[in-house]
């Protein structure tokens, strides 16, 4: 074990603090370490693992198209891309849509239509477009996402940062439209924060917002690269308040947790500003990628999984809230999508989720006062249970801190 940590270490970027575990297989919600030991996954690798780890079908799919063509660029037309991206679009209910890899190239992919959609079709001056994002996002890690972030590490010797962006308190609709200027030319939003701490925002700020930027002539563009494809119980996150955006990006699950596949997808005029030349990407949409896309879009459908996510997620949430221990501050989410708050006074987050590694339990904090719980979403009801018992355990295991006595300070 410490051989391949010491490995890493050695050799790898300390950009990551992981956990002291290492990991050579898994299947479904399990994941085991190179001892032997096994663990239930509840992080998915940040929701990209929705679909389990290793699944059967999506391996054979994988390994059959690799055999016979995996990258070609989108220089030549593929037998694959056409078939994945309809099946997309007739999904979500978008027109078009432009295949990326990573969530923040598809968030990227996303800034550039906005931008070129006000100059060439609301009148926005060249050069003056402002997209309106909230505090607490998190997009992604290039240069221009970490430049509107409003957390200090991520853009801490990293500039100078790309202009044209404007941050508004998450879940307030009325700061969003004080915002909003004849420059505007669109709001970029997480239906519910992830990275940002499992933040869900007040019911119906959604809906507001779509009144708002329609009435403005602003796009509403949803960032559902970890809400989206059956996270919240939903097929998409803002489906929970009947939401249409203009621009829709999607990323991690679509790839069935076997490689980065993402998108963007938007109504037609919004698409229709890219010209060929206009922005491209060597992988993106590639054979193998379109081919396992396609099949986790129907596995998604075919098994049912976004229904089974939403009673899977009521049922864990309801045992979260039945653990009454005085350092949980308040447990959060929507379907399979849950964070749990804790005082880190009592217990920070970090030292429970290397506590909770102990009872089989993966998990990772967020922002030092929170744990997130994000399973595979073909958990099943027993899964849950163990989880509970760990979480439980772990908790009601772990020692008080030390009170300072201030009069011997």
């Amino acid at each position: 074990m410490h051989h391949f940590i010491h490995l890493e270490q050695h050799y790898c970027a300390h950009n990551y603090l992981p956990l002291p575990v290492v990991l050579n297989r898994g299947e479904g919600v399990w994941l085991w370490d190179v001892e032997g030991k096994r663990y239930l996954d509840m992080m998915s690798a940040y929701s990209a693992v929705s679909f389990g780890h290793c699944h059967p079908e999506l391996v054979a799919v994988l390994t059959a198209q690799a055999q016979q063509l995996a990258i070609t660029s989108r220089a030549f037309y593929s037998d694959k891309l056409g078939a994945f991206l309809r099946l997309l679009c007739e999904m979500t209910g978008q027109d078009k849509a432009l295949p990326m890899n990573t969530g923040a190239e598809a968030v990227e992919t996303a800034i550039k239509a906005a931008r070129k959609w006000a100059y060439k079709r609301k009148g926005v001056p060249d050069g003056k477009a402002q997209i309106i994002v909230c505090d607490g996002n998190f997009a992604g890690r290039t240069t221009t996402l970490v430049g509107f972030s409003s957390e200090p590490q991520y853009r801490d010797g990293f500039g100078p940062f790309a202009p044209g962006f404007v941050n508004v308190p998450y879940g307030d609709a009325q700061a969003l439209e004080a915002a909003i200027t004849p420059h505007t030319a669109a709001f970029l939003v997480e239906p519910i924060q992830g990275e940002g701490g499992i933040i869900v925002p007040p019911e119906g700020y959604l809906a507001a917002c779509r009144e708002i930027c329609t009435r403005h002539k602003v796009l509403l563009i949803c960032d559902e690269v970890q809400t989206g494809l059956g996270r919240t119980g939903r097929l998409l996150a803002c489906d929970h308040e009947n939401v249409k955006p203009d621009g829709l990006i999607l990323g991690k699950a679509l790839g069935g947790g076997l490689l980065p596949v993402s998108a963007f997808l938007a109504r037609l005029d919004v698409m229709d500003v890219f010209q060929p030349g206009d922005h491209g990407s060597t992988f993106g949409g590639n054979p193998l990628a379109a081919a396992v896309g396609h099949a986790a879009l129907n596995l998604l459908r075919d098994q049912k999984l976004i229904e089974h996510a939403q009673s899977m997620g009521a049922y864990f949430m309801q045992g979260l809230r039945a653990i009454h221990h005085p350092a949980i501050r308040a447990i959060r989410g929507k379907g399979l999508l849950i964070g749990m708050e804790l005082d880190p006074h009592l217990i920070p987050a970090r030292r429970f989720c290397e506590e909770l590694m102990k009872h089989g339990v993966l998990s990772k904090e967020t922002h030092d006062t929170v744990v997130r719980f994000a399973p595979p979403l073909l958990i099943t009801r027993e899964q849950i249970d163990e989880a509970l018992h760990g979480i439980r355990g772990t908790l009601y295991a772990m020692p008080a801190p030390v009170a300072h006595d201030m009069h011997h300070a």
